[in-house]
């Protein structure tokens, strides 16, 4: 949004984020190695030893910062503007070491998110529904929360031995030996990988539409609880396919193919559309962002009472 000023010159005005593209219209993320971000107008270019790219802001849902990435001051200012999330995070994606802000400027989901995390009922209420998510079939209503995890195991199980079969890759159990990977098998390996990308990108989403990373409802006690809670909703559909077919390919680097093979997945799936989607259904609907230059409301035991406004009144602690 651009105005000529008396001079001529355009002087470029904070874009209204209302008139942004949502986290769930993005076209994905963008990974980066080694290079320097820098604002170039309302845009940031990627200067990179092999060349000099722009980043497309404008729809970029989240971009992630590898190893010998550094980013100036402007091209943060410039990527929030635009409610890119940006994450900073291990070689490939692997690992998230920290975060920047999303596209929300609003604490409603997350208050919607805290009441319903913070009662057993409503509570329990959730974690139904994301266990129904994984059976297209449907889950009977009578059955209790053990049961229902003895099914998710079943499944589990039987979705591991399926694409064993498929892809002719051995499996005996799922192992993850962080403190001593390269004793890990290949398939646990390419599994690993895969689920690090996920949850990588379940916790962009989360920052992305300003939900609690740490409010679990099936997972708890854990910063990524939730985290852990939404990618498993997709793990069997979009890890396991491209874990065992990387497996039972010959030849090196087999944790690069599985990122790059799970980001041509997720891609086909629109699973950023998606996974807004299902969080949205998840933690009962949404609410539009305030305007983001309006005063945020003062609680009251009554209801919200409105904010920027002086309640002294002629008697100071009224509220006429």
């Amino acid at each position: 949004m651009t105005q000529p000023s008396p001079q001529g010159a355009i002087i470029w005005q904070r874009q209204n984020l209302r008139e942004l593209p949502k986290f769930r219209d993005g076209t994905g993320y963008l990974y980066l190695e080694h290079t320097r971000l820098e604002q170039d107008g309302r845009g940031v270019r990627a200067y990179h030893p092999e060349g000099m790219l722009t980043v497309p802001i404008a729809n970029l849902s989240v971009l992630l910062l590898g190893p010998g990435c550094s980013v100036s001051h402007e091209a943060v200012k410039a990527l929030s503007d635009t409610g890119c999330s940006l994450l900073w995070v291990g070689e490939g994606g692997v690992r998230l070491y920290a975060s920047g802000l999303g596209e929300t400027r609003s604490a409603a989901r997350l208050h919607r998110q805290a009441m319903l995390w913070a009662h057993p009922q409503s509570r329990l209420k959730v974690v139904r529904q994301m266990y129904a998510m994984r059976f297209p079939e449907g889950l009977p209503d009578d059955l209790t929360l053990q049961q229902i995890r003895g099914r998710e195991g079943a499944r589990m199980r039987d979705a591991y031995a399926r694409y064993s079969a498929a892809h002719g890759v051995k499996w005996d159990a799922r192992q993850y030996r962080q403190q001593d990977w390269d004793r890990a098998t290949p398939i646990n390996k390419a599994v690993s990988a895969g689920n690090a990308c996920l949850y990588g990108l379940a916790h962009a989403a989360i920052l992305s539409m300003g939900y609690s990373p740490a409010l679990g409802f099936v997972h708890t006690g854990k910063l990524l609880s939730f985290v852990y809670d939404v990618a498993d909703l997709y793990k069997v559909e979009v890890v396991l396919p491209v874990a065992f077919r990387e497996a039972a390919t010959p030849g090196d680097d087999l944790e690069r193919r599985v990122r790059t093979g799970l980001r041509d997945h997720m891609t086909r799936l629109r699973l950023l559309e998606r996974m807004a989607a299902d969080l949205v259904h998840l933690l009962g609907g949404d609410d539009p962002d305030p305007e983001p230059s309006a005063p945020g409301d003062l609680w009251d035991p009554g209801g919200n009472a409105t904010g920027g406004k002086n309640y002294a009144g002629d008697d100071p602690g009224s509220r006429s």
